[in-house]
């Protein structure tokens, strides 16, 4: 009997301590949502010291020229910016966070989609735009670009836009080379959904000749220059009209954001040759992951990106 009532007040003991376990957990849970919630611009500009001056660098300036200007002649008037405050530098360890959680707030205002392509194009809070697992998802890609981005003394300021839905503003970091990050510029990208394609001329002064195919997708950021890039390249290796040899090579990248690519040959001698591939890339809201029982490359989540599987087949 003794031993049934020493049993029971240990049970009681772990119950109790088990109960106020959850309770602290569901507290500091708590806290740590509630912390969260209060991140706000506010918060940041009291880590911010002031520049010499409100201007920002000639690298910026023609960024947000040409950004303006691209946006003005595929998205019209649904987004435009309509004003620019250079707020300061950041210099704290604090200030670094701070910028971390207001870029991944789910009350900050962020965009994805291909600005060739209008109809593909979403502006919104993150939380709207995201929820359950791709709001986790799309948090934790953008924490993970950023991280390296965003260090003492990079510069910041707000930016005010103009969109069919209403006036918004979001923070945007900068040096001196240019814009690191705004989750309007990040979350946007610039691609020519047909991609591009090159082919060598036959040479044929020697027995074994070889010719080559390449075929790319590139996507730019908004003010037009070069953010990433997935291709492949087959080349056969032939004498007459019959193929020996023929391999394939291919790549992917992207800044800021990820990429994934695939290929390999499937017909090597012959008539022919000829490879499969499979190439993506997306900014960092989305992810992406390669099947290689069927060789394709798949996007998840949301965000802007590019995908593209196929087989490509090359004669001499």
């Amino acid at each position: 009997m003794k031993k049934l009532v020493t049993t029971f007040k240990v049970f009681a003991v772990l119950s109790v301590l088990a109960l106020h376990s959850c309770r602290d957990a569901n507290n500091e849970m708590n806290q740590q949502e509630a912390v969260q919630a209060k991140v706000t611009a506010d918060d940041l500009k009291r880590e911010i010291t002031p520049l010499p001056s409100p201007t920002v660098p000639d690298a910026v300036q023609l960024q947000l020229n040409e950004s303006q200007k691209n946006l003005g002649i595929y998205l019209k008037n649904d987004l435009q910016i309509a004003g620019v405050t250079v707020l300061g530098k950041i210099t704290t360890l604090k200030g670094i966070e701070l910028s971390k959680s207001l870029i991944t707030d789910k009350e900050q205002y962020t965009a994805s989609g291909n600005i060739m392509d209008p109809s593909s194009v979403k502006i919104g809070k993150l939380g709207e735009l995201y929820t359950g697992e791709d709001l986790t998802t799309a948090q934790q890609g953008l924490r993970e670009a950023i991280t390296e981005e965003i260090k003492p003394d990079t510069h910041v300021m707000e930016i005010t836009w103009n969109s069919n839905s209403g006036k918004f503003t979001t923070v945007c970091f900068y040096n001196d080379s240019g814009i690191i990050w705004d989750n309007i510029f990040g979350g946007l990208v610039m691609m020519d959904t047909r991609g591009n394609a090159e082919a060598s001329n036959n040479n044929q002064a020697s027995k074994v000749v070889s010719t080559w195919y390449k075929q790319w997708w590139t996507a730019n950021w908004l003010w037009g220059s070069k953010r990433g890039e997935a291709g492949y390249q087959i080349t056969i290796y032939y004498s007459g009209s019959t193929v020996s040899n023929a391999d394939v090579s291919d790549w992917g990248y992207i800044s800021l954001g990820k990429a994934k690519s695939e290929s390999k040959i499937t017909k090597k001698t012959g008539a022919y040759g000829q490879c499969r591939y499979a190439l993506g890339l997306c900014t960092p809201t989305g992810s992406l992951s390669f099947n290689s029982s069927n060789f394709t490359v798949s996007f998840s989540g949301l965000g802007s990106n590019i995908v593209s599987n196929g087989t490509k087949s090359l004669y001499p």
